[in-house]
């Protein structure tokens, strides 16, 4: 059913469903191979198909599609985090390959965190903890001027 302008129920927050969250992200890459052997040879995603210009990723329930272009990664606190077990991070920080790899920040806040860029400049976090973690650490430590919207 298509609602008209004129049907305001049509477009009450009631109505708006959310299904499944997030879908996949797609990162701009300058070289694929290179871009794919930090990914799935570093960080252990696993690789489901490569083409001319890009590459499909898993990890998880997320899929990272990588496209071969022009990379011009954010230069301000944006960023993009991936849940890790600790133990894992651990791993990776062992790996010769995590030498060359630059980290972008320390981890300051609730639950482990890696904070490192891809080859491309693109800012990822690694990360242990979880919103329902963070929230409740929020409780015992709030940031300045913290409000409860729920």
């Amino acid at each position: 059913m298509v609602a008209s302008l004129d049907d305001s129920l049509a477009f009450q927050p009631s109505s708006i469903q959310q299904h499944e969250g997030f879908n996949h992200l797609t990162l701009s890459v300058a070289n694929l191979d290179i871009s794919l052997g930090f990914y799935c040879d570093l960080l252990e995603f696993k690789g489901e198909v490569r083409w001319n210009t890009g590459a499909y990723l898993s990890y998880g329930n997320c899929w990272l599609c990588l496209s071969l272009g022009e990379a011009t990664p954010s230069q301000d606190y944006t960023h993009f985090a991936f849940t890790f077990d600790s133990a894992v991070m651990c791993c990776i920080q062992q790996k010769t390959a995590f030498q060359a790899v630059k980290q972008w920040q320390v981890n300051s806040s609730e639950g482990d965190s890696l904070y490192i860029e891809d080859p491309d400049g693109h800012k990822l976090e690694l990360h242990s903890g979880s919103l329902a973690t963070r929230l409740e650490s929020l409780k015992a430590k709030p940031y300045e001027g913290l409000e409860w919207l729920n």
